[in-house]
């Protein structure tokens, strides 16, 4: 029987914090991270990284001189990285692969200079260098003057998730015996504000104890909200002393478009990954399942119909973290991942504290969702590995 993939090593850079320490104290409080920000000429409801990390970011940005002009989705990705590798004991220099995504890449870098652009007529010289999505992988490859290959990527809100089944890939071919995965996402940017409220998704900025209400299936109004941050995994063959997570299934689909962020009711596209990953596993084995739950009505509505097509009355505890980080696009399926290997390691349930939902008496297996505009669905079956 092969070997199984295990996750080795989690870091991640978020509203949360930025270690182990911070993120588990904060899941298990039950605040949410959002404050109302100004963006251009409007406000809006956000979820950004704490003044510490703030900082953190900051210094990386000035040890370097290399990496002054770097975006901030970078930065993410490369403090991320550092600390995942250190956790997992992986040395510099090693032969490891690389694949870390963005849905939309250096968003701060690129409004700047394009407003430099209208301006002037012209742009700096890095422009097109620091702006490509290439950047994340490719820089932190140079950070820590790995070996392997490095890929870039962007699969829309499912692009973490999507370097998962890409680093397994590859690790299961014998083309690379580890695999860095994760995403990288810097979207607190007038423009992308502009964006999601133009698809009428975005949180209303009524003052309220919850403002996105993810995982609410009766809500009113539409409640997403955006945060920004980085999440980075080891991947590795073999259950080791250090091991969080048996990668145990993988499932994968796309929606048929019927227009450019197309999701069906019940989201056909996460039961044919929900059924995918499970395999042959009695769905009643499944504890959690980790939603992708937007915040937004139909998001979360269809999302809940396909896991009641998957799990019929064997419904798992369900929850999700976007009602207290935000929608942190292709670094969300990777910060979802993260927690779930929080609920395994520490044997707790986070749920939503204004959703009622009953902890399972013991978390051994914990299924996570991603999916993104254009029906772009991912989801991948973690197993307790002391189990």
């Amino acid at each position: 029987m092969p070997l199984p993939i295990t996750i080795t090593s989690i870091a991640s850079i978020s509203p949360l914090g930025n270690n182990q320490k911070e993120i588990w104290a904060g899941y298990q409080h039950p605040k949410h991270f959002f404050k109302k920000i100004k963006f251009g000429n409007t406000t809006a409801w956000a979820s950004c990284l704490s003044e510490s990390s703030k900082l953190e970011i900051m210094n990386l940005r000035n040890s370097n001189s290399r990496y002054q002009n770097l975006d901030d989705s970078v930065l993410f990705g490369i403090f991320s990285a550092r600390r995942a590798v250190r956790n997992a004991g992986w040395r510099e220099n090693e032969n490891f692969g690389i694949n870390i995504g963005s849905s939309r890449g250096a968003t701060g870098l690129f409004e700047k200079y394009h407003n430099d652009f209208l301006q002037n007529n012209a742009t700096p010289v890095l422009t097109s260098p620091t702006t490509t999505l290439g950047n994340i992988s490719s820089w932190i490859s140079h950070d820590l003057q790995s070996k392997g290959p490095n890929i870039s990527h962007s699969i829309t809100c499912s692009t973490a998730l999507h370097a998962v089944l890409n680093g397994v890939a590859w690790i299961k071919s014998g083309m690379a015996k580890k695999f860095l995965v994760g995403g990288s996402e810097a979207p607190l940017t007038p423009f992308t504000i502009a964006q999601m409220r133009a698809l009428k998704i975005y949180a209303s900025e009524e003052n309220n104890d919850y403002p996105c209400r993810a995982l609410d299936l009766n809500k009113q109004k539409n409640s997403m909200i955006l945060g920004e941050g980085a999440g980075v995994a080891c991947l590795e063959y073999g259950i080791r002393e250090n091991s969080l997570a048996i990668i145990e299934g993988l499932g994968f689909a796309t929606e048929s478009l019927e227009h450019n962020i197309s999701l069906s009711a019940d989201a056909q596209c996460l039961q044919d990954s929900m059924s995918m990953a499970l395999g042959n596993l009695n769905p009643k084995e499944i504890d959690i399942i980790v939603m992708h739950a937007p915040g937004t009505i139909k998001g979360d509505g269809a999302e809940y119909l396909a896991i009641e097509k998957i799990f019929g009355n064997s419904m798992p505890s369900l929850t999700t973290n976007k009602w207290k980080l935000g929608h942190t696009f292709g670094a969300s399926g990777i910060l979802s991942l993260e927690m779930a290997t929080l609920m395994l390691q520490h044997q707790r349930f986070f749920g939503v504290p204004f959703m009622s939902s009953d902890p399972p008496k013991k978390i051994s297996r914990i299924l996570v969702n991603a999916v993104g505009f254009g029906g772009n669905a991912v989801s991948i079956l973690l197993k307790n590995p002391k189990n």
